[in-house]
C-alpha cells in the first residue's frame, strides 16, 4: 500500500513535502531514516528539492547517493523496489532514495528494447565510463613513461605529432579539457536559439585553430574528444567524471601506470565506503549479490527477471 507523509520546511517560506512509500516493500527504519533527516533541515527557504539532497547524504562524496528523476513511470518502479520517493510542492522533480551507482547506467527503456541489445547497450557504458576517466591519462602515462609498450609504427606517429608542441602532456590535455568546458559552458548559458550553433563553431574554429597553431597535437584532440564524448554516455555521473578526469591525468603524468593503477584502487575503495543509511552505494556489486546480477552484467527477459524482483531492502547492512 502506498503510504505519503508530509512535512513542512523553511522557516521564512514553507513549503510542504511529502514522502512516499510502499510500507509492504520499504524498510520502515529507511522511512524513518529520511523523516529525520528531512525534520533536521534548518533553511530560511526551500525553492528547489535540489537544496534536500546534502541533508539526505551522510558524508560528501563525489557521486550522489540521492537519485532525481522527473519521470513518473520511473519513481513508481523505483517504490516497488523499496525506495523512498520524495516529493515538494512546486518542483517537477523527485528525489529516490538510496541510490545506487549502478542505476547510472540502467534506463527505463533498456527494459522496453530486446535483452540481447540491452546488454550490448550496457556494456557500451561500462567502457565508455572507464574511457573517460583514464583514456586522455593513459596516452600521457604511456607517452611519457612507458613509451616501450607502443607499436613502433604508432610510437612513431605520436613522437612526430608531438615532436613540435611547446607544452607538456599533462599541461596539453588538461588545456584542452578546460577549453572544452568553456565551450560547453558557454552553450548551455546562452539562450537555446544561439547555443548550440556557438557549440558546433566555437568548437570546430577553437579546435582547428589550436591544432593549426601547434599549441594541441591531433592525437591528443582525438583523445579528448572520445573521453569527453564518452562521458556524455552516462550524464548522471558526467561532473564525477569530469574531476576524476582531471586528476588521473596530474597523476598519470608524475607516476606513469603505477600511479593510475593506485588511482583506480582508491576509487574502487571510496566507492566501496560510500553509503546512504547503511545502504551500499556501489551494491549489488559490493557485497556481491549473484541474483542481482540479471539485470547488470546483463539484461534478462522479463519472463525470467518478472519473478521475484530485486528488493533494495536486501541490501541493507
Amino acid at each position: 500500500m502506498l503510504k505519503t507523509e508530509f512535512l513542512t520546511v523553511g522557516k521564512l517560506s514553507p513549503s510542504r513535502v511529502a514522502i512516499c512509500s510502499l510500507t509492504d516493500r520499504t524498510q520502515p527504519q529507511l522511512t524513518d531514516d529520511v523523516r529525520r533527516a528531512l525534520s533536521a533541515v534548518d533553511l530560511d527557504c526551500v525553492l528547489t528539492i535540489g537544496y534536500l539532497q546534502p541533508f539526505l547524504e551522510e558524508r560528501a562524496s563525489l557521486f550522489d547517493t540521492t537519485g532525481t528523476t522527473e519521470r513518473p513511470d520511473v519513481l513508481a518502479a523505483k517504490l516497488l523496489e523499496g525506495r523512498v520517493g520524495i516529493l515538494m510542492e512546486g518542483s517537477p522533480f523527485a528525489l529516490v532514495v538510496p541510490r545506487l551507482l549502478i542505476e547510472s547506467v540502467q534506463t527505463l527503456d533498456d527494459y522496453s528494447l530486446k535483452p540481447w541489445y540491452a546488454t550490448f547497450l550496457r556494456w557500451v557504458k561500462y567502457v565508455a565510463i572507464l574511457l573517460s576517466i583514464f583514456l586522455p591519462a593513459f596516452y600521457v602515462a604511456v607517452s611519457i613513461h612507458h613509451s616501450e609498450l607502443l607499436d613502433r609504427t604508432l610510437l612513431l606517429l605520436l613522437t612526430k605529432a608531438e615532436a613540435n608542441e611547446p607544452l607538456s602532456l599533462p599541461t596539453e590535455a588538461i588545456g584542452t579539457l578546460l577549453m572544452y568546458e568553456l565551450i560547453r559552458e558557454a552553450g548551455l548559458r546562452l539562450p537555446k536559439v544561439v547555443g548550440g550553433a556557438v557549440s558546433i563553431v566555437g568548437g570546430l574554429i577553437i579546435g582547428d585553430a589550436a591544432v593549426a597553431s601547434g599549441l594541441v597535437s591531433t592525437p591528443m584532440l582525438t583523445v579528448t574528444a572520445i573521453a569527453v564524448t564518452s562521458g556524455f554516455i552516462v550524464p548522471d555521473l558526467n561532473p564525477a567524471l569530469t574531476i576524476l578526469r582531471l586528476g588521473c591525468i596530474l597523476i598519470g603524468g608524475m607516476f606513469g601506470l603505477c600511479g593510475l593503477s593506485l588511482c583506480l584502487t582508491a576509487l574502487c575503495m571510496e566507492l566501496c565506503r560510500t553509503e546512504i543509511f547503511t545502504y551500499p552505494l556501489t551494491a549489488p556489486l559490493a557485497p556481491f549479490t549473484p541474483k542481482a546480477m540479471r539485470d547488470v552484467a546483463y539484461r534478462q527477459g522479463w519472463k525470467r527477471m518478472g519473478k521475484g524482483g530485486f528488493a533494495v531492502g536486501k541490501l541493507r547492512k
